[in-house]
């Protein structure tokens, strides 16, 4: 049942809305992280354990998520207080929104890098190194350069501005339906050019050979974590996304395409990138050190190479933009509702926000690398507390809420607006009542305890 009857922006269609959910939950995690877990924690089989937690905890989140949204037609703090006046649940929102803000503050530093590797893929920097040691200097030395980091860390920002200012459908749904089928066309251009090579059905073998013997209770947590963290859960951007919703959406259909978009973008990105690692004799090792050190040795050992790393690069680019627009529309969603603000107002406020947190981020690289809190950069702990702590602790709530809060029958009315059959409904408020908030808990406390 809708509760609010305000004129609010909609997406224009379904494909609009799905590519732009799925482009926030496709970021540079799906692309260099997800396919090195994969082939770390059993291949095959952690591919089962995480499609499984994604129809099991993470398309049951987004779905709560998407009906709190479309039903309050708000914000993550709007939303809130509009589904449970006079109550702290709207706290929950707020949680969300200051993740999102913290977020993208860091995740903006580093899109920055790839958007200076793009373009320094173009002037031929990138493939110029002559061995992989010279590739990580020159990394190191870009993450070092304070005024380099900060200038990157600014254009990327302004980019995310660009989309934002525009609207809903002028905007983040305009780009979204050119920035995702490019992303998928520049994959697809990778994957032939990397499984054609001599010696890369070994990279195949490293993401695909089934070991079950790698399971145990850490892999499954981690498979539960990737589930939770790569569909954008927990942050308030389904919420938001979900409020542009018309009411003939059927929002389990929509949940099911975007994860399936997002395990279907993770897994290819891995059969672009691991085959040609492979081919050309490196090691895979996770993180920035493959996607800025490693593999720009693999393309300068490759025919055409140069044009590769431009096709990489801006793929990189092209999913960090795509995330970073959905948590700046979580904050631009906040002023234009709560406060009252223009949309260009608040979009450019809030990007000037999340700017001005982030600067302390690209400077722990370089002139403020011996400041520490807890032990930690600046950078790591922003990483550290959002990952760790605040996304599973809003995850956790907006399970709660769904389930046992929010009116049962509010809930299922609002689930069947465009999906009047609801078969599953029995078992879903059961999976988001019981199931989302024990796994979800469980990574919490996982990530929580000391490692090692």
């Amino acid at each position: 049942m809708q509760v609010s009857t305000d004129s609010r922006e909609t997406w224009g269609s379904k494909l609009g809305f799905v590519l732009a959910a799925a482009g926030s939950a496709i970021g540079l995690g799906n692309i260099w992280r997800f396919p090195y877990v994969l082939g770390e924690n059993g291949g095959f089989a952690f591919l089962i354990i995480y499609v499984a937690c994604v129809l099991l905890i993470g398309i049951p989140i987004m779905g709560a998520e998407l009906a709190i949204g479309r039903a309050s037609r708000r914000n993550p703090v709007g939303a809130f207080r509009e589904l449970m006046p006079k109550s702290a649940w709207f706290l929950v929102g707020v949680v969300g929104l200051i993740t999102g803000v913290i977020i993208l503050s860091y995740y903006s530093v580093v899109a920055g890098w790839t958007v200076a590797y793009l373009v320094n893929s173009v002037t031929g920097v990138v493939t110029s190194h002559a061995n992989a040691d010279a590739a990580g200097e020159a990394f190191s030395s870009f993450v070092s350069s304070s005024g380099k980091t900060v200038l990157y860390h600014f254009v990327f920002m302004f980019l995310c501005v660009f989309v934002v200012y525009q609207g809903v459908k002028g905007g983040i749904e305009r780009y979204s339906k050119i920035l995702m089928p490019t992303l998928l066309a520049l994959l697809f251009l990778l994957i032939f050019r990397a499984v054609t090579l001599p010696g890369s059905g070994e990279g195949l073998k490293f993401l695909f050979n089934p070991d079950f013997s790698k399971l145990n209770v850490d892999v499954l947590l981690m498979a539960m974590g990737q589930a939770f963290y790569s569909l954008s859960l927990g942050m308030g951007v389904m919420i938001t996304y979900g409020s542009y919703l018309d009411r003939q959406s059927n929002l389990f259909e929509n949940a099911t395409t975007v994860a399936g978009l997002d395990m279907g973008i993770a897994i290819l990105s891995g059969i672009a990138i691991f085959p040609a690692v492979f081919a050309m004799g490196f090691e895979p090792t996770a993180g920035p050190g493959l996607t800025f050190q490693v593999l720009p040795m693999v393309f300068s050992a490759l025919p055409a190479g140069q044009i590769l790393a431009i096709l990489f690069f801006a793929l990189l680019t092209i999913a960090a933009i795509t995330s970073a627009i959905s948590l700046l529309e979580v904050m631009v969603s906040f002023a234009t509702d709560e406060l009252h603000w223009t949309r260009s107002r608040a979009t450019f406020i809030m990007a000037a926000l999340a700017f001005i947190l982030g600067v302390p981020s690209a400077l722990s690289f370089g002139v403020w690398s011996d400041f520490k809190i807890f032990g930690l950069g600046f950078f790591d702990l922003s990483d550290y507390l959002t990952a760790n702590i605040l996304l599973p602790v809003g995850g956790i709530f907006i399970a709660i809420f769904a389930g046992w809060a929010w009116k049962r029958a509010a809930v299922e009315a609002e689930l069947r607006d465009g999906n009047p059959q609801l078969k599953f409904f029995n078992i879903w408020i059961w999976f988001i009542r019981i199931l989302a908030p024990v796994a979800v808990g469980a990574i919490l406390i996982s990530n929580l305890l000391p490692k090692g």
